[in-house]
């Protein structure tokens, strides 16, 4: 630990699992308190306890995303409790494998709601929080928003959004001399429960076939690690990246180089 994130309150969103529990450890272990939210309560509140007995500042608070309600309630309790609020990591996301022609209306919806509205929601009222102060969100999108994939189309949409919005959004901080930096972190593919649950979702035989082609078209030839994309999420947490904002950093082991 060199401190860091010391003196940093930190929120991330799906932070009981995969790329945003990295994510709250690494930058508790570097000095942040770090408030991770989830919907799944048993599994954050494990994670948080977990971590507090690691001798970590960490916290637990149920959180749906896509409710504004929600926002609101965990981002004042937030300041009221800590004083200021620095980080906003959002993370939360889903995905659901159904191309075009099998998608649903209610499951287009509903991706777009927890992968874009979220994030939308999550960066509004982060800046209503940091702007007196300054800040950094972190917008977690994909390599699925920077190129198409026939099997998830509203994922696609979702994290394309997230990208361009993010863009948006550290614009107008910036204009406004906020203080606030907004970036896009564009994972590849992650040894993670979304992308295990999305694969595994197809029939065995499939899935098989669908991880083999996957392995194949990554030039360092296997998964990411959560942790390897936490530590890109740090950088951007953290004031080492005061003069990056509105960027996209890719972490998918060469696969959109090609």
């Amino acid at each position: 630990m060199s401190g860091r994130m010391k003196g940093k309150v930190v929120v991330v969103t799906g932070g009981a699992s995969g790329i945003g529990l990295a994510s709250a450890e690494a930058c508790a272990a570097e000095g942040a308190v770090v408030v991770i939210t989830d919907v799944n309560a048993a599994l954050g509140d494990a994670e948080s306890k977990r971590m507090v007995a690691a001798g970590l500042a960490v916290e637990f608070r149920h959180h749906d995303v896509t409710s504004e309600a929600d926002w609101r309630r965990v981002v004042d309790d937030v300041v009221q409790r800590h004083g200021h609020l620095d980080v906003v990591v959002n993370n939360a996301g889903i995905a659901v494998i159904a191309p075009v022609e099998q998608e649903t209306l209610e499951g287009w919806r509903r991706t777009q709601a927890v992968n874009m509205e979220g994030v939308f929601l999550g960066t509004r009222e982060a800046i209503r929080a940091m702007k007196a102060r300054g800040g950094s969100i972190v917008n977690i999108s994909s390599i699925e928003g920077l190129v198409g994939d026939p099997l998830i189309p509203a994922y696609n949409a979702s994290k394309g959004g997230v990208r361009l919005f993010t863009k948006s959004a550290a614009l107008e901080c910036a204009q406004r001399g906020y203080g606030i930096r907004v970036n896009s972190v564009h994972p590849g593919y992650v040894g993670t429960p979304l992308v295990a649950n999305a694969i595994g979702a197809l029939p065995a035989e499939q899935a098989a076939v669908l991880q083999q082609d996957l392995l194949g078209r990554i030039p360092l030839g296997r998964l990411a690690e959560p942790r390897e994309v936490a530590q890109c999420v740090l950088f951007l947490a953290s004031d080492e990246s005061s003069y990056v904002t509105g960027a996209e950093l890719v972490v998918d082991g060469g696969y959109t180089a090609r």
